[in-house]
């Protein structure tokens, strides 16, 4: 990576540089070292900064007044009580793969094909993708015991269960097995297709190290010296593409620290690719005349291409959680939550320079279940979700439903910072909720309900339980069976389920509305499907109606009415960030002929 002075013009610029763009920048780069490539970025570098590089201190990023996200305010909304949900991106080299929790989730191999045989986007099949996405890791794990081993054991981005395991992870999965004996276990529950079954939950962090692994380090920061094809430039903002008879030639950009900044230009020979992120790069395309006619005309911008797509298409996974005490002497991850200083934490950094290893080597994600609803759940769940899964589901096997995992420490603001908690987190996998959270339909509060139950069932009969955190969960009638009750241990594991009553149902949709929170899994808003049908890009990444312009994000595009989601960002990019060949370079000179 060089650090000289900004040239006026390079053969590839990158509008952002978060995850994406840092591993095809990268990848680019080492490939062909005649290109010249700058990649820039509105936050700071992360190299070798503890707080990117150390895994359990991604907890203190995510305090309000963090450096490395931007914190986005949607509109508020009646079906969350009037809320305005606030939804972070990343905002550093690296992006999302610096600053999230570093769980190693894979899609099913049915959503990579939903994007091949639903909107015809050639080439982006799981038989294409799966051979990228083991390129890009080292599984630091015995292989898997099945038939086709599908995990990478020489790519760049290495794969483990990370440091120390959790008494929360540990009992988690001893006490969900004995509890629920409809459901097995697994020790893969990452090959694109296994369902239905506890496992031990791998991390993006280095076995060997215990350093976080991120984008900007295996595929940015590893590209040394002056004489470097590459170069990055962070704290600046891209405001918007310098574009000439429908062809992008570079990009104006401001000292991102700085208000009222000077607009400096750099200019692209052969191609520009905007990659920031769900909000960053519609903004781009539409500061630039790219998006909807009339937007465009309302806010006085000179119209370059009629592109309604931009900016539609918002979509989330929707995060639920319940907090729970445990007891004093547990090693949580709250003692990174609590602000201590450096001499406090001296013994983990220790311990983790020594040996990559301790608290400081994990998430605190040590196990969880990909889960699709059995006939009793669908009871449950009510015949608007049966519909759904009856269309959608029932023939895709390999479709989660909701992941649910537990959390070695308090998610959120801690209420006692002397006190230890562990949570349950889930998510619904694929919700119908999209533009700005805008609820469309009641299926994704009975998905998030059902989640909260069955995870609650097995927190209350772990040995750590020590009763609900009660701002963590409902607030339930007094004399209701499902009332948090002060406690000193744990429920037998053969005690009777909690019986809801309706009016105890409601308390959680109440309680649901008041806390569903955003997992940093912001996608959609420039599809990859045809143009009539809402996309802004075709299946080689090009904006339609522009030549020498590409938008490379990890996006899904819509199959039926869900998403079909290419990866949480708590894990890696998949397709986009590892196909070169997706990112082809027109010659210099050419005008590349726009496919539409």
């Amino acid at each position: 990576m060089s650090t000289s002075p900004v040239d006026s013009e390079y053969d590839i610029v990158f509008a952002g540089g978060g995850t994406v763009a840092c591993v095809a920048a990268g990848r680019l780069a080492a490939a062909d070292p005649t290109l010249k490539i700058l990649l820039i970025e509105q936050g700071p570098h992360t190299r070798d900064l503890p707080a990117h590089i150390h895994p359990a201190r991604f907890v203190a990023n995510l305090v309000p007044t963090s450096k490395v996200f931007t914190f986005h305010v949607a509109q508020p909304s009646d079906a969350l009580l009037g809320r305005a949900p606030v939804i972070p991106a990343g905002r550093c080299v690296g992006g999302g793969s610096s600053v999230n929790f570093m769980m190693y989730t894979r899609a099913s191999a049915s959503d990579y094909d939903d994007w091949e045989t639903v909107h015809g986007n050639e080439g982006w099949g799981s038989k294409d993708l799966i051979p990228l996405l083991q390129k890009v890791e080292t599984y630091q794990d015995e292989p898997s015991a099945k038939e086709e081993n599908l995990h990478g054991y020489s790519g760049p981005i290495k794969v483990s269960f990370g440091g120390v395991a959790t008494e929360a992870g540990k009992q988690f999965m001893e006490t969900a097995l004995a509890y629920d004996k409809k459901h097995g276990e697994t020790n893969d529950p990452n090959d694109f297709r296994t369902i239905n079954a506890y496992a031990r939950w791998m991390k993006y962090i280095d076995a060997k190290s215990g350093r976080r692994s991120d984008a900007a380090h295996y595929f940015v920061y590893n590209q040394d010296g002056e004489s470097s094809n590459l170069h990055v430039l962070a704290n600046t903002a891209v405001h918007r593409l310098i574009i000439k008879d429908h062809r992008a030639v570079g990009v104006e950009y401001t000292d991102a620290s700085e208000h009222g900044a000077k607009v400096n230009s750099v200019y692209a020979k052969r191609l520009v690719v905007v990659s920031a992120g769900a909000f960053g790069s519609p903004a781009i395309l539409q500061r630039s005349g790219i998006g909807a006619k009339q937007l465009l005309k309302e806010l006085d911008i000179s119209e370059q291409v009629d592109l309604p797509g931009v900016g539609e298409n918002y979509q989330d996974h929707n995060l639920g959680f319940a907090t729970y005490f445990v007891p004093d002497s547990a090693a949580t991850l709250d003692v990174f939550n609590a602000n201590l200083g450096e001499d406090e934490l001296k013994s983990y950094v220790d311990q983790w320079v020594e040996d990559g290893d301790g608290l400081l080597a994990t998430n605190g994600i040590d196990g969880g279940i990909k889960l699709r609803p059995s006939e009793e759940d669908l009871k449950e769940l009510g015949p608007n979700f049966t519909r759904i899964w009856n269309s959608y589901f029932k023939d895709a096997p390999d479709k989660p439903v909701m992941i649910f995992v537990p959390f070695a420490a308090h998610y959120g603001p801690v209420p006692d910072p002397k006190a230890r908690y562990m949570s349950m987190l889930w998510y619904s996998e694929y919700p119908e909720s999209k533009g700005r959270l805008h609820i469309t339909s009641g299926d994704d509060w009975n998905i998030l309900r059902w989640a909260y139950k069955r995870s609650r069932e097995i927190a209350r009969r772990m040995p750590l339980y020590r009763g609900e955190v009660q701002q963590g969960h409902p607030t339930f009638a007094p004399d209701s069976d499902a009332a948090c009750i002060p406690r000193d241990g744990p429920v037998p594991i053969d005690a009777p389920d909690i019986a809801y009553t309706a009016e105890d149902n409601e308390a959680i949709h109440d309680f649901l509305r008041n806390t569903i929170n955003t997992t940093w899994h912001s996608m959609g808003t420039c599809a990859m499907k045809p143009r009539d049908r809402g996309g802004v890009v075709d299946s080689r990444l090009n904006v339609y109606g522009m030549s020498n312009l590409k938008v490379a994000d990890v996006r899904p595009q819509q199959t039926s009415k869900f998403q079909t989601h290419a990866r949480c960002s708590h894990s890696f990019p998949s397709a986009p960030a590892t196909s070169l060949p997706i990112l082809t370079i027109p010659p210099l000179g050419s005008a590349r002929k726009r496919r539409s």
